[in-house]
């Protein structure tokens, strides 16, 4: 008789419980507010105060009421049309006598928007994690591909995102077309960042002499896993990476992640699927200066939902 083999049995995945669910349950619904959206600070500089010194006609709105608008577009997912009937719903329910920007202007100025990224201040530096993504522009739906394949019609744009570990706030973003490569897009990520960095987290796809030369300009640890196949350069330009594909090859690829926290890195694609969760997977403006402004927008709104609350866990024994 044959012996059976041995059946290894996998440890269970370890479960976790929320701890504040009342408190993060109220955050939910608070983001179906529209005072968190359209507040008093933006009705009272609505119109454009001073001249922009331009030729022509001064713009009638400030910036602030374009944005506003333009925020709320995204988090309800609105076309113009909508955005500008439910935002002079909105003023005559208030009883302000304010005129409404027209779905127009909203198309016209948006590419001009400069957008800040709202987060919280840190005393500490800041562990980054960076990843991309795409966003469809044209292009079939998930169904039409899967029943009959995909056709050359499909136009994305790629977003390269970096987050704080900690908050889950998103500290940068900048779009390109689909063919913006990671060792390009750090540099500029991290220019777009004053707060001091300790440690910037990325997967393989950033394993390049410009992204651990753009982390140690910025005197932080670069923690991004080399290629199996690296080998030591000893040029004095990637000693960060040759620090890590030694200290690999001492304990090990898994206990090297572990000891460099290089498993935070996974929540950069919490972050990522949260974006696409709350704003859709694919953009509504056509030209890429308006796209720019509207992935930048929705980063706002994100990092403005973050600071009502999130939810706090602990693993269930």
């Amino acid at each position: 008789m044959g012996v059976s083999p041995t059946i290894k049995k996998h440890p269970s995945p370890t479960r976790y419980k929320i701890t504040n669910w009342s408190d993060y349950n109220r955050a939910l619904i608070n983001r179906g507010d529209l005072t968190l959206w359209v507040s008093d600070d933006v009705i009272e500089v609505w119109i454009q105060a001073k001249q922009t010194g331009r030729k022509g006609h001064p713009y009638t709105y400030n910036d602030t009421a374009i944005e506003c608008m333009l925020i709320l577009k995204n988090v309800f997912r609105l076309p113009l049309r909508q955005t500008q009937g439910i935002i002079g719903s909105l003023i005559n329910l208030i009883g302000i006598k304010l005129p409404v920007p027209h779905y127009t202007t909203l198309c016209r100025r948006t590419p001009g928007i400069t957008v800040i990224l709202p987060h919280a201040r840190k005393k500490e530096g800041l562990h980054l994690v960076v990843d991309a993504t795409g966003l469809k522009v044209y292009g079939e739906g998930e169904w039409k591909v899967r029943k009959h394949g995909k056709s050359k019609r499909r136009t994305w744009r790629k977003v390269h995102l970096g987050f704080d570990e900690e908050t889950g706030e998103v500290m940068a973003c900048v779009l390109t077309d689909s063919r913006g490569h990671e060792k390009n897009m750090l540099p500029t990520l991290l220019d777009e960042i004053s707060e001091p960095i300790d440690q910037v987290s990325g997967d393989g796809g950033y394993d390049f002499k410009t992204c651990y030369d753009a982390i140690a300009e910025r005197g932080a640890k670069a923690v991004i896993p080399p290629r199996k196949s690296a080998i030591f350069h000893n040029n004095g330009f990637m000693d960060a990476r040759d620090d890590n594909l030694r200290r690999i090859k001492e304990i090990g690829r898994e206990a090297w992640k572990r000891e460099s926290g290089y498993h935070r890195r996974s929540l950069s694609e919490t972050g990522i699927y949260r974006l696409k969760r709350i704003f859709g997977e694919s953009l509504s403006s056509k030209k890429l200066d308006s796209q720019n402004t509207e992935v930048s927008l929705r980063c706002k709104a994100m990092n403005l939902m973050t600071g009502l609350g999130m939810p706090k866990t602990c693993p269930v024994a």
